[in-house]
């Protein structure tokens, strides 16, 4: 049965730069919307005392939520060792995090699409610091999940994997029980391409989604792919918004979805423009649920 959790979309800034909202005050907005989990942020600023990890899983927890998934940004792509090195010690930490907060996924990326850096070279050292890490979340129960990705905020480049191709070959390269997909249909659009044609390609790798919509502020998909693909920066013509309204096609999503068995963790990736269309977008897709899956579907009592 497919479970819903939902992101901090709107409130990164407050949860992680100014401090002006605090964990448990988004625990106490998220937990009251028809969802079964929190999806969590590594880079929340209270999260920096590993104090605090035990105490947030239990505020989650003591209001019938749990938290499945941590989202983080490692950056394998470095040409220098030392730094990888540092950067899968990073996410090992991000691995005991989710672990303690009682999670199941933690995500991995590529890393930074440098200049100079050769495709085949990039996928190694990708693949390589992924395949390090897989030990240690198997140990921990945790199955790590790779996105395809656009960009973290605090990189200077996009997403080395960003463009299909090379997110199919890098995602061909790991073959294990603890390593999968975490679907992301949005970001495909900001790399100019196809949701559908990568989640075929890789649906039966998919553990995890995350759902978004984006619509066009002006021009057509093809004008987006033309001038927009793979650029720097975020695409000018797309604009997030509510789950349902934009260029996502949920029907088609779902029936590949359902199609290779998939029963797992989608995340709400939304309201950006507060909790009205936050709701507004659980809201719908749990109608696609009880559509999709109409034995397990809703929330249980």
């Amino acid at each position: 049965m497919p479970k819903l959790a939902v992101f901090p979309k709107a409130f990164m800034h407050a949860l992680c730069k100014d401090g002006s909202m605090k964990v448990s005050e988004w625990i106490a907005l998220a937990t009251k919307l028809d969802i079964e989990g929190l999806e969590w942020y590594a880079g929340f600023l209270e999260m920096s005392d590993k104090a605090n990890w035990p105490i947030f899983r239990k505020q989650v927890e003591d209001q019938g939520k749990v938290i499945p998934m941590m989202c983080c940004s490692p950056d394998f792509t470095h040409p220098d060792a030392k730094f990888r090195e540092q950067e899968i010690n990073k996410q090992k930490n991000w691995i005991d995090m989710t672990h303690i907060l009682g999670g199941s996924y933690c995500r991995v990326l590529s890393g930074q699409k440098r200049p100079e850096l050769q495709m085949e070279e990039g996928l190694k050292l990708a693949a390589d610091c992924i395949t390090a890490c897989i030990p240690y979340a198997q140990e921990r129960g945790i199955t790590l999940i790779i996105e395809n990705h656009y960009k973290d905020d605090f990189w200077e480049y996009p997403e080395f994997a960003q463009q299909m191709d090379v997110f199919c070959k890098l995602v061909d390269r790991i073959h294990h029980p603890n390593f999968g997909v975490n679907y992301d249909p949005s970001n495909t659009f900001l790399a100019g391409e196809d949701p559908l044609e990568l989640l075929k390609r890789v649906s039966s790798r998919v553990v995890t989604m995350h759902a978004s919509d984006r619509y066009l502020k002006e021009g057509t998909i093809e004008d987006l792919r033309k001038e927009e693909g793979g650029a720097v920066g975020y695409a000018k013509r797309l604009s997030h918004g509510e789950i349902g309204k934009g260029l996502n096609d949920y029907d088609a999503i779902f029936t590949e979805l359902k199609r290779v068995g998939f029963d797992n963790w989608i995340s709400i990736e939304d309201g950006v423009d507060g909790m009205d269309q936050l709701e507004r977008s659980v809201a719908f897709l749990r109608r696609k649920l009880q559509q999709y899956w109409p034995v397990a579907a809703g929330v249980q009592s």
